[in-house]
């Protein structure tokens, strides 16, 4: 990842946001409900727009600024990962299978084995 200085510093205004941000949520609820007279087109319009208005005001905090500069560092880390080719990949595929599979083999067979010897054998359970 980038390698920045992170400081946190939480200032009035920026708590001021994220109250204001989860308030806004918390109308979005109750606009949902209390629109319910009014059909379900309203009730949504009313719920998407305040939680979006609550959106952008969470991003423009500074824990919404650090939270977009995380993902934006997330995304370029990930174009630096090399994937596999798609002969690679299903090859990695077919062994993880074959491997399952003899493991799946191997277990039943054990699990039998002392099944037999404990219960036919050594109780004479049939």
């Amino acid at each position: 990842m980038a390698t920045s200085q992170v400081e946190t510093v939480s200032t009035t205004a920026d708590k001021a946001k994220l109250a204001l941000a989860a308030a806004l949520v918390l109308a979005g609820l109750v606009a949902y409900y209390a629109l319910g007279k009014q059909g379900p087109l309203f009730q949504w319009l009313g719920l998407l727009a305040l939680l979006a208005l609550a959106v952008v005001v969470f991003l423009l905090s500074e824990t919404g600024k650090s939270l977009t500069a995380f993902g934006q560092d997330a995304v370029r880390e990930v174009k630096k990962v090399v994937w596999p080719a798609r002969k690679e990949a299903i090859q990695m595929t077919v062994y993880v299978f074959g491997f399952v599979l003899i493991m799946a083999l191997f277990l039943w067979l054990t699990d039998k084995t002392l099944e037999w010897f404990f219960y036919d054998l050594i109780l004479g359970w049939k």
